[in-house]
């Protein structure tokens, strides 16, 4: 049974993976509006989805399971385009 408050992992995946747009200059900021690349910061927060898959690993449903490696893979996607160097917003490392 879902907890009362409705939070469930795919919530808490969902919340990262907005994280990780916002740093990857995907999404704007919603408190400025305003969009900005942070490479470092994306990083983190693909980490902590890739620690979540390994600590939750046996606990979680099929459903929040594909949703966790989807988002994870389309974020690896995102993060190796947006850190190539001379890709459109791409960034010399």
């Amino acid at each position: 049974m879902p907890p009362a408050s409705g939070l469930d992992l795919r919530a808490i995946f969902a919340m990262f993976a907005g994280s990780a747009l916002m740093a990857l200059g995907e999404a704007a900021d919603p408190v400025t509006g305003e969009r900005h690349l942070d490479l470092d910061q994306a990083q983190e927060v693909i980490d902590m989805l890739m620690l979540l898959r390994d600590k939750t690993q046996g606990n979680r449903t099929p459903d929040e399971t594909a949703l966790l490696e989807e988002i994870l893979y389309d974020l690896q996607l995102r993060f190796v385009r947006a850190a190539s160097p001379g890709a459109p917003g791409g960034h010399p490392r």
